[in-house]
């Protein structure tokens, strides 16, 4: 089986490297390998290699950059994903692909269902959700996993964010007032491999859109929380500082945040027996995240 993953150095895309290299043909492309923002490098590749599937883990994710970086962020999160889907199509390939609660506008109470309408805030959603739609329009076959706060032992996230700050900070301001499910980077690299594992014993999937991402739902200073109660009982940090519940309001950024995050996991949990993500399982390895 033959597997091309894009944006092979990010938390997701590295993580499915190390995990599918030793079972699949794996071509596994960083930015500064493949542009998928540039079509005929996408078509060049793909038709070349003839992957079973490809697994699109590349993404402009600065949200805040994302709003004076329109062309950028729209050439990578849509144009990207229609290439990658155009191309996928030419060898009968199967795409699954990355995206974000930030489609959705964040208002409200309502967990959200695949089905329920989009509204995105800035340009990284407004872009993540074209990019939905250009795959739609480009192939049938494909999977298209919406994800919120991911976070790894690689790149920048907010549990490394913490620990760092945590070292030298003696109090910190945490927002309270916007809530998700945190998600762990190698729970949705596992996620992407039994969906194809699935496929490949011949169940036909319900092709389209599905929700990943963490349980229990808290807030960013609950996740804070969290983050400094293990890293003290594991003795990465010997003191944690005084935290303290912020508004966004508090908080100004040049991208507007979701203040509702949470994803209905429903769907992928009845069509292939995934789970949520364990995020509190996963800071048992906090020691990694430093």
């Amino acid at each position: 089986m033959r597997i091309l993953i894009t944006g092979s150095q990010g938390q997701v895309g590295s993580l499915l490297v190390s995990k599918l290299s030793a079972t699949c043909e794996v071509l596994a492309l960083a930015r500064s390998e493949l542009d998928i923002s540039a079509r005929a490098a996408v078509i060049d590749t793909v038709t070349h290699f003839k992957p079973h599937y490809i697994i699109n883990a590349a993404a402009h994710t600065a949200v805040d950059k994302a709003e004076d970086e329109v062309e950028l962020s729209f050439a990578i999160n849509r144009d990207g994903p229609a290439y990658l889907a155009e191309a996928a199509k030419q060898v009968n390939a199967i795409l699954l692909h990355i995206s974000t609660d930030y489609v959705f506008d964040g208002k409200g109470a309502d967990i959200y269902t695949e089905s329920m309408a989009t509204g995105p805030q800035g340009v990284y959603g407004q872009s993540k959700l074209a990019g939905e739609i250009a795959i739609a329009e480009q192939t049938d076959k494909f999977i298209i996993l919406r994800t919120a706060w991911v976070f790894a032992e690689t790149g920048n996230n907010f549990v490394k964010t913490m620990l760092r700050l945590g070292e030298t900070r003696d109090a910190l301001s945490v927002v309270g007032d916007q809530f998700g499910g945190p998600t762990y980077a190698g729970d949705i690299a596992d996620a992407l491999i039994t969906i194809v594992k699935s496929i490949e014993s011949g169940k036909q999937p319900q092709w389209g859109v599905y929700h990943y991402s963490g349980l229990p739902h808290v807030s960013w200073f609950e996740f804070a929380e969290s983050i400094f109660a293990k890293a003290q009982e594991k003795s990465i940090l010997t003191k944690v500082p005084a935290l303290s519940s912020i508004p966004t309001s508090a908080y100004p950024t040049k991208a507007k945040r979701p203040g509702n995050s949470r994803l209905d996991c429903s769907k992928i949990t009845s069509q292939f027996g995934i789970k949520p993500s364990d995020w509190q399982l996963a800071l048992e390895n906090i020691s990694k995240y430093k």
